[in-house]
């Protein structure tokens, strides 16, 4: 083996190692996402690292994006008819106010897709130019995510790095009819 082709090999690993410790070490709500690999599953991890609720903070149903690095919190509003989604950190606790004018629900029912933008609608304290929380007053997206069979995806973009999550409605809440 010539010298070249030693050194070419060594500088291939360290390049690749250098990749992979910049990869691992930009994870987290703020920067990324890693995508899930086969078998990982909610349960998996260790829920003792960041126990979360079972609801959001505003009662809403609970998306996490990525792999549990935020959480979006989607409270549906069936008088009003509008949908709230708040951008929630990891534990699915605290507001985690970000750089977008925009979210975007993907959504499809009777073998339909339909796309909804949400506007951001900042809170009071989230800072100047950030929004924690996006809303749509749209009539529509209110009763589709109510369609039996309804299959709805978030989609949200957070320091440069796009999130999707499945938007898991509660059918059972109380005064909610589908039978029309």
């Amino acid at each position: 083996m010539k010298i070249t082709e030693l050194w070419t090999g060594r500088a291939a690993r360290l390049m690749a190692t250098g990749l992979l410790t910049l990869s691992l070490a930009s994870l987290g709500c703020t920067s990324g996402s890693a995508p899930a690999s086969e078998g990982d599953s909610h349960a998996e991890h260790d829920h003792d690292e960041h126990e979360h609720p079972g609801e959001g903070p505003h009662g809403g149903s609970l998306i996490e994006l990525g792999n549990e690095e935020c959480h979006a919190e989607l409270v549906h509003d069936e008088k009003a008819k509008s949908v709230t989604i708040y951008i929630l950190d990891s534990a699915a606790k605290a507001a985690t106010p970000i750089e977008t004018p925009e979210l975007t629900i993907n959504l499809k029912h009777d073998g339909m897709g339909e796309q909804f933008k949400l506007a951001a609608a900042p809170e009071s304290s989230d800072p100047e130019g950030k929004s924690s929380r996006f809303v749509s007053t749209e009539a529509e997206l209110a009763e589709d995510l109510d369609h039996e069979g309804a299959d709805a995806q978030l989609v949200v973009t957070i320091a440069g790095k796009q999130y999707r999550g499945a938007v898991e409605h509660d059918h059972d809440h109380e005064g909610h009819d589908h039978d029309h």
